[in-house]
């Protein structure tokens, strides 16, 4: 059991560099892969970044290559997304997730969500 809380977002200016975070409680963190995902008013919930539970592998969609960055400090239970250059389509509710199936690109590969958290990039 896992319990997923994000943090840090909110109105961000376009070109803005937030940092989303992701604190998790419960099992042990380190064993889990960590995903980002978003979600804007009538679109499916998209596959932002992932990482494995080493640490060692990251994968992002190609929307974000070169602006976002997935990390992760087991040690703090936590994860993090930072993002770079944003732009109004990266609008969006933005859930982490942990899972231990071994794929990453789906909502289905998670056993845990957290709440969301909104960012929207407007100026």
């Amino acid at each position: 059991q896992v319990q997923l809380v994000e943090s840090g977002g909110g109105l961000v200016q376009p070109g803005g560099s937030p940092r989303l975070s992701c604190a998790a409680s419960g099992n042990t963190f380190s064993s889990y892969a960590m995903g980002w995902f978003r979600q804007a008013p009538g679109k499916e919930r998209e596959f932002v970044a992932a990482i494995s539970w080493s640490g060692i592998s990251t994968y992002y969609v190609d929307s974000v290559k070169g602006r976002f960055t997935i990390s992760r400090d087991n040690a703090k239970n936590t994860v993090y997304l930072q993002m770079n250059s944003l732009k109004p389509e990266d609008t969006a509710v933005y859930y982490c997730a942990a899972g231990t199936s071994g794929s990453y690109y789906k909502p289905r590969d998670y056993n845990y969500w957290g709440q969301g958290t909104q960012v929207t990039v407007s100026s």
